[in-house]
């Protein structure tokens, strides 16, 4: 039997994730872990990498001033426009293989001002 109290509701059919920390619906939450928003210059950041990866070409999107809510929502979106996989995580979104022009191309459509940075 666990003896933790860090255990507890994580999804419920009626209302949907729950937040870790408040323990209430993530559409409720009023905690600071889900209105936390990273604070950056306005500038959206689109690089290529490859280090640490096998070799394996990576799209990373930096610097995109939203909660991680919204974060995950871009993210999809993202990838789908792309017809890949790859994740987000610690405020960086990052698209499996070199799609630095479609993501470009994407985020400027809803708005976002961009810079394709490193080569």
């Amino acid at each position: 039997m666990r003896k933790s109290g860090a255990g507890g509701l994580v999804y419920s059919t009626e209302t949907g994730r729950m937040c870790p920390d408040c323990r209430q619906p993530m559409t409720d939450c009023r905690c600071k872990s889900a209105s936390a928003v990273p604070a950056g210059d306005g500038i959206v950041r689109v690089s290529r990498e490859t280090k640490g990866r096998g070799g394996k070409a990576v799209t990373v999107v930096r610097g995109v001033a939203l909660n991680a809510m919204e974060l995950a929502v871009l993210g999809k979106k993202l990838r789908a426009g792309c017809g890949t996989g790859g994740t987000v995580k610690d405020g960086v979104i990052e698209v499996q293989g070199d799609h630095c022009e479609r993501v470009i191309e994407a985020l400027k459509k809803d708005g976002f001002t961009v810079k394709r940075a490193g080569g």
